[in-house]
């Protein structure tokens, strides 16, 4: 049960990571005009590691 909770946990943070990602490309874009890199792309290598693990579990 627990097990789950926490699957579908991830699942949920790993969507919502994606989706402020998207919204924050405008940003992200001028960002990198600017010399300035968002760490969005390690946040989510990091959860899809973490959701893949769960699953193996």
């Amino acid at each position: 049960m627990f097990e789950t909770a926490y699957r579908v946990s991830l699942f949920a943070l790993y969507q919502f990571t994606v989706v402020v990602g998207i919204v924050l490309l405008p940003v992200a874009l001028m960002a990198r005009q600017l010399g300035v890199e968002l760490p969005l792309s390690r946040v989510l290598e990091r959860l899809g590691r973490a959701y893949e693990n769960a699953g193996a579990r």
